[in-house]
């Protein structure tokens, strides 16, 4: 596999794989020494055409516990503010040695253009693209859910078995869409829970139980509930009501905790 653009690019064994080794990455962070020579040479171009903190700071901390070269790329002072298009920034980097390209953009789709279109030759890894999707978050995301289920080391295991829960503004993020991808790629059962405004109009092709409330998701005691901020930046008319009508609605408080 050259690219990780989409949750749709792995196989229920290749999404295993990923997750047994990381376990043995949160071994080698543990140690002493806390690096490995698997990317010596190699150099990590993190492109973000979006404000990140946690996403940027984690590939470069991953990168780095590889022993790669790190390169980070934001948009603020950049050349893109002259009319710089994004083929040109990418054969840029590739050309000053970038072997991998972790690219975030808020525009959905742009992941899968510059891979399809080979605009470059380097390994492109989809760090968010707009609405679409953030393989890397729902990959961390089983990782969790195995871990916290099936024991620290759960190698080779699967989520068959495992119901989740994913509710809030499932229409504004691509966290939801490759979570529920990969979760069903990995055996576990899914089920939405949003206002029918903030679901997608392709909702019945994610192969998950969507429900009206919150409340009739719960009585279906899921092991998981995955919640998931309302997505403002993203808004560009009214989704619901009020906040706090939302937050009584579909909000994760102590009484349905306690259920």
């Amino acid at each position: 596999m050259k690219h990780l653009i989409s949750t749709r690019d792995l196989t229920t064994d290749t999404a295993i794989a990923i997750l047994d080794t990381t376990i043995d990455m949160v071994d080698v962070r543990s140690r002493d020494v806390k690096k490995l020579p698997t990317l010596r040479g190699k150099t990590v171009a993190n492109v973000f055409f979006e404000d990140s903190t946690r996403t940027r700071l984690s590939f470069e901390a991953a990168a780095l516990a590889l022993s790669a070269d790190v390169t980070t790329f934001t948009t603020q002072g950049s050349s893109v503010s002259k009319g710089e298009s994004l083929k040109d920034t990418l054969q840029t980097l590739e050309a000053m040695g970038a072997d991998f390209i972790v690219l975030r953009h808020s525009h959905s789709g742009v992941a899968t253009t510059v891979a399809n279109n080979n605009w470059v030759d380097a390994h492109i890894i989809n760090a968010g693209d707009g609405t679409h999707e953030h393989p890397t978050q729902a990959l961390l995301d089983a990782f969790t859910i195995r871990s916290r289920l099936r024991g620290d080391d759960a190698r080779g295991e699967d989520l068959a078995g495992i119901s989740v829960v994913i509710v809030g503004d499932i229409l504004h993020s691509r966290v939801a869409r490759s979570n529920a991808l990969l979760l069903k790629t990995l055996g576990a059962t899914v089920t939405l829970a949003a206002p029918r405004t903030l679901l997608p109009r392709e909702i019945g092709g994610w192969d998950a139980t969507v429900v009206s409330t919150l409340d009739e998701a719960i009585e279906t005691k899921p092991d998981v509930v995955m919640t998931l901020r309302v997505q403002k930046e993203r808004m560009t008319s009214g989704f619901f009501p009020s906040e706090s009508e939302f937050s009584a609605l579909w909000g994760m408080n102590h009484s349905r905790l306690s259920r």
